[in-house]
């Protein structure tokens, strides 16, 4: 199996089309579909369903997906690890977040990586902390900021950045606004909640403390911004359950510390992969976090 068929295979699914991917690879469309063909050959199984307009995985293209991206990161972190040893830090470090992840200020630091490292090329996508693991877990992102979304396994690692409790948010108007003490999760079962979509850090969290409390609360209002969350309850429309320092981006609204859940209920990590599989740009950026 060559690395180029892998390659080709990659781009495909990517694109999802013979034509825009060999255009991205810079190759002929006829040598694309040979290189495919051949690795479907080798492979003994159709990787893809063909149509006029569309090309889509089959199961068997979907798990060689997984695989041949996990190996791609890996050829090119050995290959990124060779130049680091000869004194130059060059490649791509690809780099997920969610928004407004406590303990890291991305764009600062990745400021700072940039001065230091100017040959690396700097990627960044914002998601949920799940579809960021499992970015992470594939070799498709070389690490990741995110609140805790699963337990450490051996395609994925966490080093803890930050913990922190649940803060209710409210509207000054608001009946709980007045409350004046902390409130538990069985104060809050009548609210109508804003908060994020399932796959966000923030919602998981805030999930599980109410699962554990025994409460069903009603999430009327699902956002995947922070601001829209705060426009949100800043107009009455909903409460929402926060990780504490979201309550300095509002300061208009009602903070009210929530009771009977852990303490840490929020935890936010850098996910990295094993460190054999890191890239030294990876481990640059994590050595530059940790120093700062």
């Amino acid at each position: 199996m060559e690395l180029r068929h892998l390659q080709h295979f990659v781009a495909v699914a990517e694109e999802q089309h013979f034509t825009r991917a060999a255009e991205r690879l810079m190759v002929s469309q006829s040598g694309l579909s040979a290189s495919v063909r051949a690795l479907e050959r080798e492979l003994c199984a159709p990787l893809f369903v063909r149509t006029t307009r569309q090309v889509t995985l089959t199961e068997a293209g979907r798990a060689l997906l997984r695989e041949a991206e996990r190996i791609l990161a890996q050829v090119r972190t050995a290959r990124e690890a060779v130049a680091a040893v000869q004194g130059v830090l060059r490649g791509t470090v690809t780099l997920g977040t969610e928004q407004c992840i406590a303990g890291v200020y991305a764009a600062g630091l990745l400021a700072s990586f940039r001065r230091r490292h100017p040959d690396v090329e700097i990627r960044l996508r914002q998601s949920g902390s799940l579809d960021l693991a499992e970015e992470v877990a594939g070799g498709r992102l070389d690490l990741a900021f995110a609140y805790r979304p699963c337990a450490d396994s051996d395609q994925l690692r966490s080093i803890p950045l930050a913990t922190e409790p649940m803060t209710l948010l409210c509207h000054p108007d608001h009946p709980l606004a007045t409350v004046g003490k902390p409130l538990a999760p069985a104060d809050l079962a009548a609210e109508v909640f804003v908060d994020f979509h399932p796959d966000w850090g923030p919602r998981r969290a805030t999930d599980a403390a109410f699962a554990v409390a025994g409460v069903r609360r009603k999430v009327a209002l699902e956002v995947n911004d922070v601001h829209s969350l705060l426009d949100l309850v800043d107009e009455n429309l909903g409460v929402a359950a926060v990780p504490r320092h979201f309550r300095r981006k509002r300061e208009a609204l009602r903070a009210l510390p929530v009771k009977g859940v852990p303490e840490t209920v929020y935890e936010t990590v850098a996910l990295l992969p094993p460190p054999q599989a890191t890239s030294p740009a990876a481990r640059a950026l994590m050595a530059l976090l940790e120093g700062s």
